[in-house]
């Protein structure tokens, strides 16, 4: 039998945590991820600080849950353009496309911003390593469903997805495209995914 009263427990903590984690990534992306203390995430929140280590036990804890969010954000992303009704070239074109306009508005907007991310890529390696993995496993279906489609020449889906990744990681990784961003001597996205893609084909 489901527990009613445990279910509403759930909730609220479910919503205390999303409270917190939305004040203090709005305070990180306002004053910076060093700058920014768990006394001021409560204070955001009219709540004591004891009260914000009852649901993360370290800025750390939340500043990782805030990062894992953006994480979910950029795999919905490949997941939304694998479902596309349209052709594979089309669908790994979305997902680049849609991939570097998140990376530049909501990560590169703001210097705060970008040190919240270097903070994340510097600490928690491992689990951008695993984000990139399951980008990488939607995408070799994707490319498996061009070749089986005669679209892309016949070869390994997995290795044609961590080359067709290499290839656009420009557009994809925060250090790279903050770098790339303003430089002239640089691919444009647009040729650069044109490129990946055409080497797909036969």
């Amino acid at each position: 039998m489901i527990d009613l009263a445990e279910l509403g427990m759930d909730s609220v903590r479910q919503e205390n945590v999303t409270r917190i984690l939305d004040s203090a990534e709005k305070l990180f992306r306002h004053y910076g991820y060093s700058k920014t203390t768990v006394a001021d995430i409560a204070r955001d929140l009219g709540m004591s600080t004891a009260n914000i280590y009852r649901f993360f036990a370290s800025k750390v804890e939340i500043h990782q849950a805030i990062c894992g969010r953006m994480l979910q954000q950029s795999y919905q992303i490949v997941v939304d353009a694998s479902r596309l009704q349209a052709s594979a070239s089309d669908r790994l074109r979305y997902y680049v496309q849609e991939q570097y306009k998140m990376t530049v508005e909501a990560m590169l907007d703001e210097q705060k911003v970008h040190e919240m991310i270097v903070v994340a890529i510097e600490r928690d390696w491992h689990v951008i390593e695993k984000h990139i993995d399951s980008v990488h496993d939607v995408i070799a279906e994707i490319i498996r469903q061009g070749i089986e489609a005669g679209e892309f020449f016949e070869q390994d889906p997995v290795v044609a997805s961590r080359c067709f990744g290499a290839a656009t990681v420009n557009l994809c990784h925060p250090q790279m495209v903050a770098q790339c961003l303003t430089k002239e001597n640089r691919a444009s996205p647009d040729d650069l995914i044109e490129f990946a893609i055409r080497a797909l084909k036969k």
